[in-house]
C-alpha cells in the first residue's frame, strides 16, 4: 500500500467520526436535523456556507477550467463576490420570514409566501433536479482525487460509493450537525493546502508567477485574456450575472441560513466571504502551472489537472495529504445536499400528499430517503461523463429560475401572484430543459451579431421567466381584484 492511502482513509474516518460525535447531548427533531434549532452563530454558519461553495468544483473545477480555458475561468471568481453582496441585503429579511413561520426549506418558503402548496411542489421538484447534478459533482470529483492522489490503488468506482455510504451514515444519525462539524476540518485543511499549493507550485517549475504567465503566454499566446468570440467578454459578463443571482437560490444554501442565530450573523458572514473568495485565485495558479507541465489533458480529463501535477511534484505521503483535503470537499456539501434532497421528498412532496404528517414522521421519513437519494447520484455519476464545471452550470441555470418570484416575494407589496410565478418558474425550467436537450445556442444563428451570439443562453430563460411572471401576475390580478371586492 502506498503512503497516500492512509491520509485518504482518514480524511473519510474523520468525517464519519465527527459527523457521528455532532450528534452528542441533541434531540434529532426536525427542527435540529434539518437547521440546527437556528442556534448557530457566525463561526458555524461561515462554515457551512463556505463548505458548500467550496466544493470539488474548488479544487478540481477551477484549476481544470484554468488549465483547459484559461481566462474564462476567472467568472468564477467574480459571480461570488457580487453574490455576497447580495446577500447582505436580502438573506436577512429570508430568515427573519423563516424563523418567524418555521421553515424547514426553501420550499416551504415559497409556500407560506404565495400561499401555494401547489408552487411548494413545484419549487421542491426543480430543487431536487437542481440538486442530483451538484451531488453527482462531488461524488464524481470524489472519484477523481481517490483514484489519482491514491496512485490507481482505489477505483473511482470503488471511492464513489465509499464516499456515499461515509455520507449518508453521517446525514441520517446528525443532519446539518454533522456537516458543520466535518466544515471544521475540511476549511482548516483548504486554507492551508491550496494557498501553498498556488505559492509553492509557480515558483517551483517556473521561478515566480510573472515568469509562469510570461511562459503560458509564450507558448499560447492570447491564453490568459478573454477571447474575442466564444467565452468572450458577453459570455463572461452573462454567465457572471446568471450565476451570481443564483447563487443563494440553491436550496441547501437556504437550509444554512435557517440555521443562524440572527440576521446580524448572516450580515457578518456577508462582509467576510469576499475574503475568503480569494483562495480560488491560488487554485487558478496551480491550474495555469499545469498547462506546461502535464500537457494534454483533453474534455472532462482537464479536471485531473492539479492532482496530475501533485502526483508529478510531491512525494506520495504529501498527495495523500492533497488527497484527504479533496475528500473532505466533497464529503462535506455533499451531506448538505443529501440532507436537502431527503426534507424536500419528505417536508415537501410527501406532505403535500398527506397533510396530517406532523413533523416527527417527516423527520423520520427524510432520514430513510438519506440512503436514497445517495443512491440515485451514485447512479448517475457513473453513468455520466459531463466535466465539473458543466455539471455546475446546467445546476446553475435550473436554480436561477426562482430567483425572480423569490425577490419580488421580498417586497412589501408583492406585483408576483401565485399564477405569476408558478407560469415564470415552468416557462424558465422548460427552456432550460430545452437548451440541456438539445444543445441549443445562439452560436447557431449566424445571423446574430457575435456579442448576442456569446451570450449566455441561460439568461434568455431567466428574461422569459421575468416577463411571464409579470404578464401572468397582471392578468390573474385584475381576475382577482373585482372578485376579492365582490365577495367583501
Amino acid at each position: 500500500m502506498n503512503s497516500a492511502i492512509p491520509f485518504i482513509a482518514a480524511a473519510a474516518l474523520l468525517a464519519l467520526a465527527l459527523g457521528f460525535l455532532a450528534r452528542r447531548g441533541k434531540d434529532m427533531s426536525l427542527e435540529q436535523w434539518t437547521v440546527g434549532g437556528r442556534g448557530f452563530g457566525a463561526i458555524f454558519v461561515f462554515l457551512l456556507l463556505a463548505g458548500e461553495i467550496y466544493t470539488t468544483f474548488t479544487f478540481l473545477g477551477g484549476s481544470g477550467y484554468a488549465y483547459g480555458k484559461g481566462a474564462p475561468a476567472y467568472y468564477i471568481l467574480s459571480y461570488g463576490t457580487l453574490a455576497y453582496v447580495l446577500s447582505y441585503f436580502m438573506l436577512p429579511p429570508i430568515w427573519r420570514y423563516a424563523k418567524e413561520h418555521r421553515l424547514y426549506s426553501q420550499s416551504d418558503f415559497f409556500v407560506r409566501k404565495y400561499d401555494s402548496p401547489a408552487l411548494g411542489v413545484i419549487v421542491a421538484i426543480v430543487d431536487i433536479v437542481a440538486l442530483i447534478p451538484y451531488l453527482v459533482l462531488q461524488f464524481k470529483g470524489l472519484g477523481i482525487i481517490v483514484e489519482v492522489a491514491g496512485y490507481g490503488a482505489i477505483s473511482s468506482t470503488v471511492a464513489i460509493w465509499t464516499g456515499a455510504i461515509v455520507v449518508a451514515a453521517y446525514v441520517m444519525v446528525s443532519g446539518v450537525h454533522g456537516s458543520a462539524w466535518t466544515s471544521v476540518a475540511k476549511d482548516l485543511l483548504i486554507l492551508v493546502v491550496v494557498i501553498f499549493l498556488g505559492v509553492y507550485i509557480p515558483y517551483h517549475y517556473y521561478g515566480g508567477l510573472a515568469s509562469m504567465f510570461s511562459a503560458i503566454e509564450q507558448a499560447k499566446p492570447g491564453f490568459t485574456v478573454l477571447p474575442p468570440h466564444g467565452e468572450s467578454l458577453w459570455w463572461f459578463s452573462s454567465t457572471v450575472l446568471l450565476t451570481a443571482l443564483g447563487f443563494y437560490m440553491w436550496p441547501h444554501s437556504f437550509g444554512s441560513i435557517y440555521t443562524a442565530r440572527s440576521a446580524r450573523v448572516i450580515r457578518k458572514n456577508a462582509i467576510v466571504l469576499p475574503l475568503y473568495q480569494l483562495i480560488l485565485l491560488f487554485v487558478f495558479f496551480v491550474g495555469f502551472a499545469a498547462i506546461l507541465q502535464v500537457p494534454g489533458l483533453t474534455g472532462p480529463n482537464i479536471d485531473l489537472a492539479l492532482f496530475k501535477l501533485s502526483v508529478k511534484t510531491f512525494d506520495p505521503w504529501f498527495v495523500g495529504v492533497i488527497g484527504a483535503t479533496g475528500v473532505l470537499t466533497a464529503l462535506v456539501p455533499g451531506s448538505m445536499i443529501l440532507m436537502t434532497a431527503a426534507t424536500l421528498i419528505a417536508n415537501n412532496l410527501y406532505r403535500a400528499l398527506d397533510p396530517s404528517a406532523d413533523d416527527r414522521r417527516v423527520s423520520l421519513l427524510a432520514r430513510l430517503l438519506v440512503p436514497v437519494v445517495a443512491l440515485v447520484a451514485v447512479f448517475f455519476t457513473l453513468k455520466g461523463g459531463e466535466t465539473i464545471v458543466a455539471l455546475l452550470l446546467m445546476g446553475y441555470s435550473l436554480v436561477t429560475q426562482l430567483f425572480p418570484s423569490l425577490v419580488l416575494s421580498l417586497a412589501k407589496r408583492n406585483i408576483a401572484t401565485r399564477e405569476g410565478a408558478v407560469a415564470g418558474i415552468v416557462a424558465g425550467v422548460a427552456t432550460v430543459a430545452v437548451v440541456s436537450l438539445t444543445g441549443a445556442n445562439f452560436h447557431k444563428l449566424p445571423w446574430l451579431p457575435p456579442e448576442i451570439q456569446d451570450v449566455n443562453i441561460g439568461i434568455i430563460a431567466l428574461m422569459l421567466n421575468f416577463i411571464v411572471l409579470i404578464v401572468v401576475s397582471a392578468m390573474t390580478r385584475q381576475v382577482a381584484e373585482p372578485a376579492r371586492v365582490a365577495a367583501e
